[in-house]
């Protein structure tokens, strides 16, 4: 049996295995995936947010060029006091852009953004776990003006409470 040489690649481009699906994830520090579908909902900004120790993510739905700008630019003006960062994965190459106030302020090597987000994240960016397979989401998608607007109402409300 010939040596395998260490240079050559065991998977994606050159192997003909096909590269992982393009996923785009923004991180935030959103408390509750509730209310970041919500706000979503209202923008029109068709996510899946589900709940992590770090903060709610926004997994988007489309992942066509621009799309996941945004849905980046969207959430970073409703949370304009908090950045957020952008993560995506497209073509096996991973990219992570911070995002503040409606706009990109820069560049973050994403290989630091995975090392601070749950494991559940990296694994969803590449491609071995999908949404479904996370606890707690919650879709923007099909999400009525009423219900959006009652759930901000009511994460306000306990926000004022604490």
């Amino acid at each position: 049996m010939p040596e395998e040489d260490p240079g050559t690649p065991r998977s994606g481009a050159g192997t003909g295995d096909p590269a992982p699906p393009t996923v785009a994830v923004v991180l935030t520090k959103v408390a509750v995936a509730q209310g970041l579908a919500a706000a979503c909902a209202l923008s029109k900004v068709p996510v899946d947010a589900a709940p992590t120790e770090i903060g709610a993510v926004a997994v988007c739905r489309s992942t066509e060029p621009g799309e996941p700008q945004r849905a980046a630019q969207v959430i970073s003006q409703l949370l304009a006091n908090t950045p957020v960062v952008l993560v995506e994965q497209r073509a096996g190459h991973m990219t992570a852009t911070r995002w503040s106030r409606g706009a990109p302020d820069g560049e973050v090597p994403a290989v630091l953004m995975l090392d601070g987000a749950p494991p559940e994240i990296e694994q969803v960016l590449l491609g071995v776990l999908t949404v479904a397979d996370l606890t707690g989401v919650v879709s923007s998608v099909g999400m009525s003006r009423w219900r959006a607007t009652r759930l901000l109402a009511a994460a306000a409300r306990a926000a004022r409470r604490r």
